[in-house]
């Protein structure tokens, strides 16, 4: 992962969990429930954000070099991997 991408990742995650305790504090307080839920959507899409720009500096690094590269065996397991975490992202959305 390059510094640019980690550094962005840091800074979004930090931002979510700022808004998360946000959140919280929104549960405490009693406040509408409406409210209380449009926050946690935002979070969710700032978490996805987040997930799309790891994924895409993945796929541009990681993987781009082990589908160049000469072993079949990491080719595979990195093909796998990819497979394995849109699967998972799919029982999550059921």
């Amino acid at each position: 992962m390059n510094d640019r991408v980690r550094a962005d990742a840091i800074q979004r995650l930090k931002s979510t969990a700022g808004h998360i305790n946000g959140i919280i504090r929104m549960l405490e307080e009693d406040r509408y429930c409406v409210d209380v839920i449009k926050q946690i959507q935002a979070v969710q899409a700032a978490l996805n954000r987040v997930n799309e720009s790891l994924l895409d500096g993945h796929l541009r690094t990681c993987v781009t070099t082990a589908i160049q590269g000469d072993d079949p065996a990491e080719r595979e397991r990195v093909l796998s991997e990819i497979t394995e975490v849109f699967r998972h992202a799919n029982k999550s959305s059921s």
